[in-house]
């Protein structure tokens, strides 16, 4: 397996794996507030799974559906991990795609930016990885601050390991 495939299966499995500790939480659980990320593990797993969705979007050039989704009723895990899936796909064909063509430094327009600006492919599927990251350390504190004792360490050697079994 190479390095690219290794970090998009992780990120996919790892971001996952912390919504399917989080199935049997109460609404109230998931959407209780505290000072970190976007406040609550619903609102801070919605961003983290619409960013992955609109990064493989404006990568691949498909529209936008809705770039703000504050105005849709609150999603349900399993929504959410549903949503994960297909974003995930995307972007990972997306990023093979790249790769193939020995793209990584190639530039594309940002149309969402404004004004437009040029990214490089290989800077935004990090930037998509490394936000997952990011807040998925977060995750991880608002879920033992919600009660969940078992949680994942989330590194790369452990998904290996598990992919390995």
């Amino acid at each position: 397996m190479n390095l690219l495939d290794r970090l998009l299966g992780h990120d996919a499995w790892t971001t996952r794996q912390l919504l399917l500790l989080c199935k049997d939480l109460s609404d109230e659980q998931l959407d209780r507030e505290f000072d970190i990320g976007h406040r609550s593990l619903r609102a801070t797993f919605a961003h983290t799974i619409r960013n992955v969705e609109v990064w493989a979007k404006l990568m691949d050039g498909v529209p936008l559906d809705d770039p703000v989704r504050s105005t849709q009723p609150p999603q349900s895990i399993s929504g959410m991990i549903t949503q994960l899936d297909a974003a995930s796909a995307h972007l990972a064909e997306v990023a093979r795609a790249v790769a193939d063509r020995h793209a990584w430094d190639d530039l594309w327009l940002d149309g969402e930016d404004d004004p437009p600006t040029e990214k490089s492919f290989g800077g935004a599927i990090a930037h998509v990885i490394t936000h997952s990251m990011h807040h998925r350390a977060q995750l991880l504190y608002l879920m033992r601050m919600a009660g969940i004792e078992q949680r994942p360490e989330g590194d790369v050697l452990s998904w290996e390991s598990q992919l390995r079994e």
